[in-house]
């Protein structure tokens, strides 16, 4: 999980760093020495002919924005680590069950980028409605199938197939959420999980600050910073409460208990995992806020501060603070979000985002809130509804146009703050919920090109990213359809639409 140490955590974040990058390094070389030797030379000319291509095409490329000036991070990533968790089993949209191997090579991306610039020419309407057209009728899309291509530099839609019908997103509502959270609260901002001193009680209160990213050290850095604070002021506590009012409304999503999601409460560990999983469907704690104020107590006892018995309660308004630790920036979280389609975080974000605006952090405070940050950036949000921050709800229903139009004006220049929106996006073939795609023959050749966050729920399935044309035009895209009977067919019908993008000379 996400997390740095803040102020009240143990150790310093450059410290942090050095230790993670140690690990990682060592994790690197242990998987590189169980990998078969015909493996390892698959690997090597993968990294190699990335490299080369690196080469290349840092001397063609000259907008950087989310393609890293043509980096290839993720096709080395992908080549050293081919990680197993992707982390979202419980949509489907990253497994490729179907004739997968995980011995098979890496997929990889042309050597080569386009050039990309202003003045690189843009598909025509007539050009993309012929190319697009024929593939939205495939049967595998479905009932209802919308799409909306915008030219980034422009904000001029090229084309469109039911685009101004709201329909439901499924997950690519975490554009939405995203893009509203990075506005309303900044990049820079960090969740906060603290403790004070209740003088009157005499008791030490743990208060929720809406954190799912919280880990056992980061929980233990703060123990740390409160059994010191509690030793200096000669504190004699008797009690442990937990403060879990930052949130208000229902304490479970509409779905109900399910492993997609944990209760709805700002004060968690690990996302109230029961295992040792980062992302995707895992065993969740029936009460989060409560066992996690259950293993603060005994980090505290382990610190010589004995808390007696535990109990939900109210800080005081004007209580003193005994210890802080803050999660990592916002920008971190809005990446790992898209990236691993984590709806745990999607949902603390929304209810951030409602808090930011004055609105109460539920549901209705998410919905309005949303629409409202939303429409402050002139987006067309008329007809949208944000009935969730994650897309597990049916009730959300955004146009396609809605999507391409957000995505685009991430890309532009006029709102930095939405970079990570962007940089989060999962690579197609490589990275998060597009890992185990664009693996066939019809799509291969759009690995490592399309940047695109998924969704899917039953019958449901989308598709909205970015891709820079065959002529180095940079587009938005969103492809949503409904109705669909075959889950694996439906995305593979996506993934040819956003191929065809990415192809598309289109004049």
């Amino acid at each position: 999980m996400l997390g740095t140490p803040g102020n009240g955590s143990h150790g310093t974040f450059r410290g942090t760093v050095r230790r993670a990058g140690a690990r990682w390094v060592r994790a690197v070389r242990q998987r590189w020495r169980t990998v078969p030797p015909q493996r390892r030379r698959t690997w090597g000319l993968t990294a190699g002919s990335a490299a080369a291509g690196l080469a290349v095409s840092l001397g063609a490329v000259t907008a950087a924005g989310p393609w890293d000036s043509g980096q290839r991070t993720a096709e080395r990533s992908r080549a050293v680590t081919l990680e197993a968790d992707s982390g979202v089993r419980h949509t489907e949209d990253a497994r490729a069950p179907r004739g997968h191997r995980d011995d098979a090579p890496a997929p990889s991306a042309r050597p080569v980028l386009a050039p990309v610039g202003d003045g690189a020419a843009a598909p025509t309407r007539a050009g993309l409605a012929q190319a697009l057209r024929p593939l939205l009728d495939d049967p595998a899309l479905g009932r209802t199938a919308t799409a909306s291509v915008v030219d980034v530099a422009t904000g001029e839609e090229l084309f469109e197939a039911g685009g101004s019908k709201p329909v439901v997103p499924a997950s690519t509502i975490k554009l939405a959420t995203a893009a509203a959270a990075l506005t309303a609260l900044g990049p820079d901002h960090r969740l906060a999980t603290r403790t004070v001193w209740d003088a009157d009680e005499r008791r030490v209160v743990l208060v929720g600050g809406g954190d799912p990213t919280l880990t056992e050290e980061r929980l233990a850095g703060l123990a740390d910073a409160t059994a010191r604070a509690v030793r200096a002021g000669e504190r004699a506590p008797r009690a442990l409460a937990y403060d879990v009012s930052g949130y208000s409304g229902p304490g479970r999503h509409p779905i109900g208990v399910n492993p997609n999601i944990a209760p709805l409460t700002p004060l968690m560990l690990n996302a109230a995992r029961t295992d040792d999983s980062r992302h995707g469907p895992a065993p969740r704690a029936a009460d989060p806020a409560a066992a996690t104020a259950e293993r603060f107590a005994e980090l505290l006892a382990e610190r010589g501060v004995d808390t007696g018995r535990t109990l939900q309660a109210r800080a005081p308004r004007d209580a003193d603070e005994l210890g802080v630790t803050r999660s990592a920036p916002l920008a971190a979280l809005v990446e790992s979000m898209l990236t691993h389609s984590d709806n745990d975080v999607a949902e603390a974000l929304a209810r951030h985002t409602a808090r930011a605006t004055g609105r109460p952090a539920d549901f209705r405070g998410v919905r309005a809130a949303t629409r409202e940050v939303l429409g402050s950036l002139g987006l067309p949000v008329d007809g949208a509804v944000f009935a969730d921050g994650s897309g597990l709800s049916r009730e959300s229903a955004v146009p396609a146009s809605f999507l391409s139009a957000l995505l685009a004006t991430a890309a532009g220049p006029d709102h930095p703050a939405l970079r990570p929106l962007l940089t989060g996006l999962p690579v197609a073939g490589f990275t998060g919920t597009l890992g185990g795609r664009y693996d066939g023959a019809d799509t291969g050749a759009a690995a490592g090109l399309v940047r695109a966050k998924t969704g899917t729920l039953t019958g449901v399935h989308a598709l909205a990213g970015l891709v820079v044309a065959a002529d180095g035009r940079l587009l938005s895209f969103a492809f949503l359809t409904t109705g669909a009977t075959g889950p694996a067919a439906a995305q593979d019908a996506l993934d040819r639409l956003a191929t065809t993008v990415a192809a598309c000379g289109c004049r």
